[in-house]
């Protein structure tokens, strides 16, 4: 507990001296190139206004010191890709030893670490900070604001995700740098007093009260940190959709985006102070000698607690990814999104039915038959919403002008993923069924067809389709779209054998199982490979285009235009790239040059020309 005091104090420090240097840059005033908006932070400048250009400095102070929404959304979707790097490495980790049905690579204890660490850190650290990555950046364009509504408050929440994570991964770092140390005949024990928790990601009872390892007391204090973080970002992204829209954006014309980001900060709202609660109470269970979970009764009420806020955290995943395909898929189908206000009504409806089904996690545990029987309903009701969903997509694309463009590969791919993983799931909200499938691979099978699926498919559609908008440069299309082919057969050739293999009655998170289950465990590990293979396409692609793609000179780089949906987002990139061309041609002329600015055509958001 020490320990965990020590780096807690750390990162308060951390915290407070950033504070600190964003409250001395929100109050220092330089008339002739900054400008202070009502909140006290600094304004981009924004095409069609002439109050001058706000001034950011160079290099890593920039990045530092931000409270614009469009770096911090970068800064977001950056962590975000790198936690979920770690992530994906855990995950090979796993099905490495998986491979073959004996203990090869890792002892058992290391094998729950990592599917331990796997599961919070895609969960927590990956997906989440993504979304709301894109959230930030383009919300206040699509509802023509200026800004989020709290700037400063915005930047302190994304600055204390990468803490979080430091605080929850501890353990595997310390242990890595007193290992490289006494290598070097330094030794220093407290480094590897920390380990990797082995308790499984949720974290249940009594196992996570007894275990002695200190690294589960920072993990208990990075998660909750993190919901900190989640909480202060879904309030900022809700007031600013109330108090920020344009005045011809109006609820009635709000785009299904900001609509389902608007859904997912509410469920936020409610289910991570939840968490928060109940994390502190396990914290003081291990420290204090509370007995909150160890009493008669404890561990199912920290199941209760859990689900309560781990079944609305699956749609806080889940419903950016739908608000992305129902924007992006009508963008390349040539129609526009067919029962907008179905798909709606329909998001709403899951945000609040989200908060009626977290038992079903627990049919096994025992609790009371007709209180079983409430959740079995609740849990087939939310698949209504969902199916609306689907059948509008799938009616969208219906005598459409479908472009197998790499986003819209993705949206189709995500389409069938999420009828497979919603399908499954609906069959494991059924008492019967989930009684023989509880805990075994098929869980996992459902679970990763729409986490893997739906939601890494539409975060690798949403890169793909604002990558432009983004960098100024325009991707291998060609290579793009064999990234997403790859990474659609690599999904179903990974988990389509894990809901084999628990229908064949396989309990999983086992390190060891009988051999006659290795060769679906094979197929599934090639799948993995496959994916990663297709990672590995796609940061190459995202890396060399950034480098030396081709730079954008007209906006409507995917044809918007002649369906009628060049919307809010392209026609700012568009008066964005007339300003720089505009701005060129005045440093031209006034300094005789001729040939023009070499960036005019449109370079990257961080070159300054905007902002």
């Amino acid at each position: 507990m020490r320990i965990a005091l020590a780096l807690l104090a750390f990162f308060a420090v951390m915290f407070v001296g950033t504070a600190v240097l964003l409250a001395r840059r929100a109050t220092a005033s330089d008339p002739t190139n900054r400008r202070l908006v009502s909140d006290g932070g600094f304004s981009a400048f924004l095409p069609g206004q002439q109050s001058g250009f706000a001034h950011k400095p160079d290099g890593l102070l920039r990045w530092l010191t931000t409270v614009d929404h469009k770096d911090i959304g970068i800064l977001y979707i950056i962590f975000g890709i790198a936690a979920g790097t770690w992530g994906a490495t855990d995950g090979m980790m796993i099905r490495a030893e998986l491979f073959t049905s004996t203990l090869t690579i890792w002892d058992a204890q290391t094998y729950n670490a990592v599917f331990t660490m796997h599961g919070l850190t895609m969960l927590f650290f990956f997906v989440t900070p993504v979304f709301f990555g894109f959230a930030n950046y383009f919300i206040p364009i699509l509802l023509d604001a200026e800004d989020m509504a709290f700037p400063r408050i915005n930047a302190i929440a994304f600055w204390l995700i990468p803490m979080a994570f430091l605080l929850a991964r501890a353990g595997l770092l310390t242990e890595v740098l007193g290992k490289m140390l006494l290598s070097f005949g330094i030794d220093i024990p407290v480094l590897l007093i920390l380990e990797p928790p082995a308790s499984g990601w949720t974290l249940y009872a009594p196992l996570s009260t007894t275990l002695a390892n200190p690294q589960m007391d920072l993990l208990l204090l990075g998660l909750h940190l993190s919901g900190l973080a989640t909480v202060m970002g879904a309030i900022n992204i809700i007031v600013t959709i109330f108090t920020m829209r344009g005045e011809r954006v109006t609820w009635s014309s709000l785009d299904i985006f900001s609509w389902t980001i608007l859904t997912t900060s509410g469920i936020v709202l409610f289910a991570f102070p939840l968490l928060g609660s109940a994390l502190l109470m396990l914290l003081a269970d291990r420290n204090i000698g509370t007995a909150f979970f160890t009493a008669e009764g404890g561990p199912i009420l920290w199941q209760h607690l859990f689900w309560f806020f781990g079944h609305p955290e699956v749609y806080i995943l889940v419903l950016p990814a739908f608000g992305l395909v129902s924007y992006i898929l009508p963008k390349f189908a040539g129609r526009k999104l067919f029962g907008f206000k179905f798909v709606v009504y329909s998001t709403l409806a899951i945000g609040v039915l989200s908060f009626g089904v977290w038992a079903h996690h627990m049919f096994a545990t025992g609790i009371d038959p007709r209180l079983r029987a409430a959740f079995m309903a609740v849990s087939i009701a939310i698949a209504i919403p969902s199916a609306v969903k689907t059948f509008n997509w799938i009616t969208t694309l219906w005598g459409g002008s479908i472009r197998l463009t790499a986003p819209m590969i993705f949206s189709i791919g995500s389409i069938g993923t999420f009828i497979i993983g919603g399908v499954t799931g609906v069959f494991l909200a059924s008492i019967p069924v989930d009684l023989v499938l509880h805990d075994t691979y098929y869980v996992v099978g459902h679970f990763h067809f729409i986490v893997v699926g739906i939601i890494t498919f539409m975060a690798f559609a949403a890169g793909y389709f604002w990558f432009p908008l983004l960098t100024g440069r325009m991707y291998n299309r060609k290579v793009a779209k064999i990234h997403a082919y790859l990474t659609i057969v690599g999904v179903f050739t990974t988990f389509t054998p894990l809901l084999a293999l628990g229908y064949l009655g396989l309990p999983r998170r086992r390190a060891a199982y009988p051999a006659e289950f290795e060769v679906l465990q094979q197929l599934a590990t090639f799948g993995a490979v496959l994916l990663i293979i297709g990672l590995g396409i796609w940061a190459l692609n995202m890396f060399q285009s950034f480098r030396v793609g081709p730079k954008v000179t007209d906006a409507d780089v995917w044809d918007l235009k002649e369906t009628d949906q060049f919307s809010a987002e392209w026609r700012w990139f568009e008066q964005r790239l007339a300003d720089k061309r505009e701005a060129a041609a005045v440093t031209a002329d006034s300094s005789g040059d001729t040939t023009g600015d070499s960036h005019a055509d449109g370079g990257p958001p961080g070159d300054g020309s905007r902002d």
